[in-house]
């Protein structure tokens, strides 16, 4: 996957943990509480977003952290230069005391929590010091974070040099591949790193870097450019490996999965849109009127093919699972082969979001309602 995107939605179970039980069904919560509290194994850091990343690729990070030691940002320099003069003491305080959450800090006279989130002086303070790399998430109880020093959070086998361009080029180049499979030159510089015009002073290696290093491995022969049978126009690229890979791969069972819309396959809209067929937006940003499918939809993979989106809401106090609207595409209708394994997926998922029971709200084609509630129980 090369990366995990967490996000604070909790209509269902949030995204990260999501992520990760869609990719291993026996999968909860606790064991990504020990990977970063416990065994060390994972971080966080900024991608394109907020994500856990394996602890190997901490170095990785440190041109972005350096970037902050100047920033170009409005946002950021604004925090610095209100904020700033308080980061030595939020600093010497960890030092002190051990791991401290934002709450360990007095809320400042006078401060006011923003319409996104809290303006909090101490806040601001560690989140300068997160940026720049002083400080480090050691734990999350929920989506409360607890920061400590790097140096106490960073194991000690931990590669921490400065890579240089070729070293960058190459991490950002066959990390994209890896988890992709083929992908645009474009989505190779977007896939961990910000893609807005207004954050790429922000970037770890520039569109420059990553140019250079598809370019090299395209003449070593090590990555191979690739032709998409409907999507003649566009230059895809593979890892060497991918392509000897594939070749040996037997066709697997087709399976269903219930998609996260922080997802790294569908994180960006127009490559799955381009790739699979399959038009997809998260609308639960849009006012209730503007939305078309619902709060938080779920794109249904069905093997190689989307067929529909779910809304979900877990009642977590009545332990229901609320499927609020259900509905397929228009080319979609081999529904005798697909519900009996919708129903299995849907109590699995209702199980993963600590429902015992679910209850539909909307579906369409309305046909399959009373088979797939049948199915359902």
């Amino acid at each position: 996957m090369g990366y995990v995107q967490i996000d604070p939605l909790s209509v269902i179970t949030r995204a990260h943990h999501h992520t990760l039980w869609t990719r291993r069904p026996d999968y909860d919560a606790e064991m990504l509480y020990e990977l970063q509290a416990k065994d060390q194994r994972v971080f966080e850091y900024w991608g394109h977003a907020l994500s856990y990343f394996p602890m190997s690729d901490y170095r990785y990070c440190l041109p972005r952290m350096r970037n902050f030691e100047e920033p170009k940002s409005k946002w950021a320099n604004y925090l610095l230069e209100k904020y700033g003069h308080l980061m030595q003491p939020v600093l010497e305080r960890i030092r002190k005391e051990g791991p401290l959450s934002p709450k360990d800090f007095a809320r400042s006279p006078g401060t006011k929590r923003a319409a996104w989130g809290n303006e909090d002086a101490t806040k601001a303070a560690l989140d300068l010091l997160f940026w720049k790399g002083e400080i480090m998430i050691t734990e999350r109880r929920d989506l409360m974070k607890l920061y400590d020093l790097t140096e106490r959070v960073l194991p000690k086998h931990i590669d921490t040099r400065m890579p240089d361009d070729n070293e960058l080029g190459q991490f950002f180049l066959c990390r994209a591949l890896s988890a992709y499979g083929v992908a645009q030159e474009r989505e190779i510089r977007i896939f961990m790193q910000p893609e807005t015009s207004r954050d790429l002073h922000i970037q770890a290696a520039s569109k420059e870097v990553i140019s250079k290093s598809l370019t090299d491995f395209v003449e070593a022969g090590e990555v191979i450019p690739v032709e998409i049978e409907d999507d003649k126009s566009a230059n895809y690229y593979a890892l060497l490996e991918t392509i000897e890979r594939s070749a040996k791969l037997e066709q697997m069972p087709a399976g269903i999965l219930l998609l996260s819309p922080f997802e790294n396959l569908i994180i960006h809209r127009e490559r799955t849109k381009r790739l699979f067929g399959f038009d997809y937006a998260l609308e639960c940003y849009l006012p209730a009127a503007k939305r078309k499918y619902g709060y938080l939809v779920l794109p249904i993979l069905w093997g190689e093919t989307f067929v529909g989106r779910l809304d979900p809401k877990a009642d977590r106090k009545k332990k229901v699972l609320i499927i609020r609207n259900l509905v397929f595409e228009h080319v979609f209708e081999a529904f005798d082969d697909f519900l009996p394994a919708l129903a299995d997926k849907l109590r699995d998922f209702a199980g993963f979001n600590q429902c015992a029971k679910i209850e539909f709200e909307k579906i369409s084609p309305a046909k399959i309602r009373a088979p797939l509630e049948r199915f359902v129980k």
